[in-house]
C-alpha cells in the first residue's frame, strides 16, 4: 500500500500523470492553498470567488497532467504558472463578455507572499523573456507596489491584517482564531476591503509614494 502523504511532488505528479486518482487528489489537496493565494486578489478586484477557485483548480489540474521533470523548474513553480495563466485568461474573458475591464485589474493578483514573489522570479527562469518583457515586468511591479500602499492606507489595523492573512490562503476560520474575531467579522471585513478595492481601481487614486 501506498503512503502517499510522504511522497514527493515529483513522485505523486508522475503517479497521477499515469492514472493514479489517489496520487492526483493528494498533490491537489496539497496546492489547494496556493490556488486560493492566486486566485483571492483577482476575487477582491472585482470577481467572484467560487468561479475563481473553480479556474485556478483546472489550471491546478493542467499541471497536474503537464508538468515534465526536463523543465528544470519545480512542480511548484510551474503549477503557479499554470494556475496563474488560467486565472488569467478567465478574467479577460469575462471582461470581453460583460464590457468590464476587468483584465485591467489583473495587476492585483501581484500582491502576494514574499513566498509567492519568489516563485514568480524562478518562473521568469523557466520561461525565457523578452528585454521588452522584462521592462514591462518592472513597470507593471513597480505599479503594484503603488497599487498596493494605496490600499492599505485606506485600511484600518484590523482589515490590513486580515488582508494579509487572506492573500496568503487562509480560511476565514483561521484567520478569525488569528484575529480573536469570529468568521462572520471576518467575512464584513473583506466585504469591506473589497469594496474599497473597488472604490480606489474606479477612482484612479493610485499614490506615488
Amino acid at each position: 500500500m501506498i503512503l502517499y502523504t510522504g511522497l514527493q511532488d515529483n513522485d505523486l505528479q508522475k503517479l497521477a500523470a499515469e492514472g493514479d486518482s489517489n496520487a492526483e487528489e493528494e498533490l491537489v489537496s496539497r496546492y489547494m492553498r496556493l490556488v486560493r493565494v492566486c486566485a483571492r486578489p483577482l476575487f477582491l478586484a472585482g470577481g467572484e470567488s467560487e468561479d475563481l477557485i473553480q479556474e485556478g483548480m483546472f489550471g491546478l489540474l493542467s499541471a497536474v497532467r503537464r508538468y515534465k521533470p526536463g523543465h528544470n523548474a519545480s512542480f511548484k513553480t510551474f503549477a503557479e504558472w499554470c494556475i496563474r495563466n488560467r486565472l488569467r485568461s478567465a478574467v479577460k474573458s469575462a471582461s470581453s463578455l460583460k464590457h468590464d475591464p476587468l483584465n485591467n485589474r489583473v495587476p492585483l493578483e501581484l500582491i502576494l507572499s514574499d513566498e509567492s514573489q519568489t516563485q514568480a522570479v524562478t518562473c521568469a527562469e523557466f520561461f525565457q523573456k523578452s528585454p521588452e518583457e522584462q521592462v514591462l515586468a518592472r513597470e507593471n511591479k513597480k505599479y503594484t507596489e503603488q497599487l498596493y500602499l494605496s490600499l492599505v492606507n485606506m485600511l484600518s489595523k484590523y482589515e490590513r491584517s486580515v488582508l494579509t492573512y487572506y492573500l496568503e490562503g487562509l480560511s476565514y476560520k483561521e484567520i478569525a482564531k488569528l484575529t480573536g474575531k469570529g468568521d462572520k467579522a471576518v467575512d464584513n471585513a473583506i466585504q469591506r476591503i473589497r469594496r474599497k478595492t473597488a472604490q480606489m481601481l474606479k477612482s484612479g487614486d493610485i499614490s506615488n509614494s
